[in-house]
Order: structure tokens, then C-alpha cells, then sequence
């Protein structure tokens, strides 16, 4: 979980793969109508999300014997909430780090739907992981290879 341009997609797709499970992208679960808000700079609204949320839980309860990865935003406790109702085990390892790095990793990155634009208003949105959340908290200014071992044994 974490802001645009926090590595979530990188991160993911590698600790899938150290953790041998599959992994998902929820960017690609997005109904076309919110890829679109999102492309022209207009932040989702809650009652854009939570379909796209329940997308999100309902493809991890599908892998509730194997295991899947999911890069997923999951902003806010009730939206992670949301995914957890439908996946009950399920936990997050939140990517954070500062605006700068954040901004600068947007910007340099081509063909994603999300704009250098929106930082604010998920920065704005961002509750970080509460106590008794399962999960942790990892600083995107470790090496990929680094966040993927903390990761995994967080997981493990």
C-alpha cells in the first residue's frame, strides 16, 4: 500500500516472487470510469472506490489457499477495512516516503493514468497504518531488494 509513485507495483511484483505467489496490479482493476477521473486530474471519491476496493478484496479471497500480492493504494483504514472484509487475513506493507522522492519518482515515469498532480490529494488522503493493523511500515529509500526481504519477513 502507499501513494502513487511509492514503488508499490516494483515492490509487489518482486516479493511475489520471492514468496513465490502470484501478483495483481489493482491499477488494473479500476473500472474504466475511474482511469479516466484519475487521467484528467480529478482525485476519486469514496463512492468511486469502494466498487474498485471490493474488486480488490474479492481477488484476494479468491486466493485465500495460495496466496496472492496486491499492489493497491489502500489510503485510508476503511478502505483497507473494505478489502479485509472480504479477505480477513490479508495484510499490508505500507511503502512511504517523503513528498520529494515521491514527486520526482512520478515525474520521471511515462504512460501511467496517474498524474505528477494528484501527489497532494493522496498525500492529503494517506492514514498511515494504525496499531493492530497487520502489516508494517517501510521506508521506499531502501533498495528494492532490501523493502522485498523486510517484507517477507514481516510476512513470514
Amino acid at each position: 500500500m502507499g501513494v502513487s509513485g511509492s514503488g508499490k507495483s516494483t515492490v509487489g511484483a518482486a516479493l511475489a516472487d520471492r514468496l513465490g505467489l502470484a501478483f495483481t496490479d489493482a491499477d488494473g482493476l479500476h473500472p474504466p470510469a475511474n482511469v479516466a477521473k484519475m487521467s484528467s486530474g480529478v482525485p476519486l471519491t469514496d463512492d468511486d472506490r469502494w466498487p474498485w476496493l471490493d474488486a480488490v478484496g474479492a481477488e484476494l479471497s479468491g486466493h485465500d489457499d495460495d496466496g496472492l500480492v496486491v499492489a493497491c493504494s489502500a489510503l485510508r483504514r476503511s478502505y483497507r477495512d473494505r478489502i479485509r472484509a472480504h479477505a480477513p487475513r490479508t495484510a499490508f506493507l505500507h511503502l512511504a516516503g517523503g513528498r520529494e522522492v515521491l514527486a520526482a519518482r512520478m515525474a520521471g515515469r511515462a504512460g501511467h493514468f496517474m498524474p505528477p498532480a494528484l501527489l497532494t490529494s493522496q498525500l492529503d488522503t494517506l492514514e498511515p497504518l494504525a496499531t493492530g493493523e497487520a502489516g508494517t511500515t517501510l521506508d521506499i529509500d531502501a533498495p528494492v531488494g532490501e523493502l522485498v526481504e523486510a517484507g517477507a519477513a514481516d510476512l513470514g
